[in-house]
């Protein structure tokens, strides 16, 4: 028999400790020329430590994920190019090349055991930040995008591609400079020429960029930069990557007003179709790529479809489009895709999952077909299905039209509510904005669901996913069609009698912490909501913030100082006498894109008007929480919190 108990007042099995204590961030798939099987791994145990790792099932010192550790113990591999980094280890040949946060100098180390030891190929001193490399073998370099901070001003940062020779000289030449921002150098096949993705203020890589490639002659020697794709100034160019065999260039655009696949000199997509590739959230950190070449020339490349993943596998060698299709789903065996895929002629490697399955390294063969192989996971818990909620996607009217979301019903079967019609929503806010929510297992959302809280995590406009003109919608609206979403996401809710309209909180972490403060201030749907490291004053943003997001929100609001008004206008800070229910404030302290000062300010005005609020903030944390004590410490102070607001004993 069911436990019949309040919503929101369920044990749960899902503790904060349980999060952590098994669980750790896995990503950055790769093969190398062996067809040896590595990732990174984060670990919020070791403080948020990133670490190189190998699959390595028969060595006796693996891990319970069935790998072994290839960079050092007391080394994070993590780059701050951009602040949000990505791309921080290359292999070239038996070596890795990676850069180590605490100096963010590049490290090399074998990888076939002659020399354990990481020595370093770049200066000391903290002036240069590198990420996306290659290695150029012809030249003995890695070719990297290289961030100069010389002067420490967001304004005089100075992005280039540049070449690093791993002899350890230290020698560096820049081999494109000029623009603001350079990212995805990559070499062809034959070693001669460069292709590269660069864009200036104040566009964002998902706004308008141009492809380049550029003749290499020598060490150090570049000519003829030409212009590939982007010239209209209104498309967005990524991820280039040439083919193995032919050598042609693809890349892929959103022209056509969806992320598609194009080669190079063809004017339309090898791939036609409305769905983006490239990935959940393209743009914000290096190394991403959506797509892949098969040693035997066949491209690979995954596209979401109503919250499930679809594989496609194709020949490309001709000049038109695409032959020879083969696509691939759950009905053959393959869970939710998680990021990019790589493979041999036989077999795809991948980070996949799916609502009840953390995320995990899959090993898949193309010619038999049979489900997927789990090689290593995640996490080393397992929470019982009937614990389980699984999200089912939801679509609601709002100001733009439609808006999207995946709800969550509250879920255990130990418990069950009768004396309450409706259950307490939690609405999502994701960050970004410019991103999207997913639907893989995330154990965060289950703390929620197994206590018999519902969860709606909202694509708002302006999320990622959903073709170039979903993506627009936030242009000059940031802070009035999110916040719009977010409102009519939940009243949907209400309206079908799937959450109590007295008890709708919602939260959101950096920009999706701004949504959750400006729905809070400007609308009177919400009665409580968690700000995790959220803006809560545009105009202190766009004066005091890392390079990269400098001018974001010149497309998102409007140009500073000049449409200042704009910027108080839709600023929580500056409409806090509207503010009336509680509010939580959760920041870490070394937060260089949202600064602490923003947290601080809104908890003095909360308090001096004598709402119920509480900040909290955790030394040794930047953007987003990576210790497992300060992942533990905020879920849990946000369950307390909207407990005690809503009366849950």
């Amino acid at each position: 028999m069911k436990n019949d108990v309040p919503y929101g007042a369920w044990e749960s099995p899902i503790t904060s400790k349980a999060i952590t204590a098994g669980t750790v961030g896995m990503s950055s798939i790769r093969l190398d020329h062996n067809d040896d099987l590595f990732w990174l791994e984060s670990r919020s145990q070791e403080a948020g430590r990133n670490v190189f790792c190998k699959y390595s099932p028969e060595d006796p010192l693996r891990s319970e994920r069935n790998a072994v550790d290839v960079s050092p113990t007391d080394h994070n591999v993590r780059t701050r190019v951009h602040e949000y980094g990505g791309g921080a280890a290359t292999i070239g040949g038996d070596t890795l090349y990676y850069s180590e946060f605490a100096t963010q100098r590049v490290m090399k180390l074998q990888l076939d055991g002659s020399n354990q030891k990481a020595e370093p190929i770049t200066p000391d001193g903290g002036r240069f930040r590198f990420a996306d490399g290659v290695f150029d073998a012809t030249r003995e370099c890695l070719i990297m995008v290289r961030e100069d901070h010389l002067k420490s001003a967001p304004k005089d940062v100075v992005n280039e591609i540049s070449t690093v020779k791993v002899n350890g000289s230290e020698e560096m030449s820049v081999l494109a400079t000029g623009n603001d921002f350079y990212a995805a150098p990559r070499l062809s096949p034959d070693g001669n020429t460069l292709a590269y993705i660069t864009w200036n203020h104040p566009n964002m890589p998902w706004d308008s960029t141009e492809l380049r490639v550029c003749d290499l002659k020598g060490d150090n020697q570049t000519s003829n930069h030409k212009l590939v794709a982007g010239a209209d100034g209104d498309t967005s160019i990524i991820q280039p990557l040439w083919h193995p065999q032919t050598g042609k260039l693809f890349y892929i655009s959103d022209e056509s007003g969806y992320y598609n696949i194009y080669r190079e000199g063809t004017k339309d997509s090898i791939l036609p179709m409305e769905k983006d590739f490239g990935g959940s959230a393209p743009g914000w950190a290096f190394g991403q790529q959506g797509f892949d070449f098969l040693p035997d020339g066949r491209l690979v490349t995954v596209y979401n479809k109503d919250g499930s993943s679809r594989i496609l596998v194709a020949q490309v060698t001709g000049n038109g489009p695409a032959t020879e299709i083969e696509e691939y789903g759950a009905e053959h065996g393959l869970p939710m895709m998680i990021g990019g895929v790589v493979g041999t002629d036989n077999h795809l490697f991948f980070m996949g999952g799916s609502p009840s399955t953390p995320a995990s390294v899959y090993k898949w063969s193309l010619t038999q077909c049979e489900p997927a192989t789990q090689l290593a996971c995640s996490s080393s818990l397992s929470f019982p299905e009937d614990v389980i909620s699984i999200p089912k996607q939801v679509e609601f009217e709002t100001t733009l039209g439609t808006a999207f979301g995946y709800y969550y019903p509250p879920f255990n079967k130990e418990y069950e509510c009768t004396t309450e019609e409706a259950p307490p929503l939690l609405v999502k806010a994701h960050g970004g904005p410019t991103a999207c929510t997913k639907t893989s297992f995330n154990p965060l959302l289950q703390y929620w669901t197994s206590r018999g809280f519902a969860i709606l995590d909202v694509d708002y406009g302006g999320s990622t996913g959903y073709g170039r003109e979903y993506r627009r919608r936030l242009r000059g609206t940031w802070g009035i069609v999110d916040i719009d979403d977010v409102c009519a996401g939940a009243e949907y809710l209400v309206k079908e009698g799937l959450a109590d309209p007295n008890k709708l909180c919602i939260d959101g972490g950096s920009a999706g912490g701004f949504t959750t403060l400006a729905a809070l201030v400007f609308r009177d749907v919400f009665k409580a909501g968690c700000s995790l490291y959220g803006v809560a004053d545009l105009a202190a943003l766009a004066g005091d913030t890392h390079k990269f997001e400098s001018r974001y929100l010149d497309g998102l609001v409007g140009r500073y100082p000049e449409d200042e008004a704009i910027y108080k206008e839709r600023s929580p800070i500056e409409s806090v006498e509207k503010l009336d229910c509680p509010v939580l404030l959760l920041q870490g302290d070394e937060d260089k894109i949202v600064p602490p000062n923003q947290a601080q300010l809104m908890y003095d005005a909360l308090l001096k008007k004598g709402i119920k609020t509480s900040l909290k903030i955790y030394e040794g944390e930047q953007h987003g929480f990576r210790k497992a004590e300060n992942i533990e410490d905020a879920l849990d102070s946000e369950l307390l919190f909207f407990k005690e607001v809503f009366g849950i004993k």
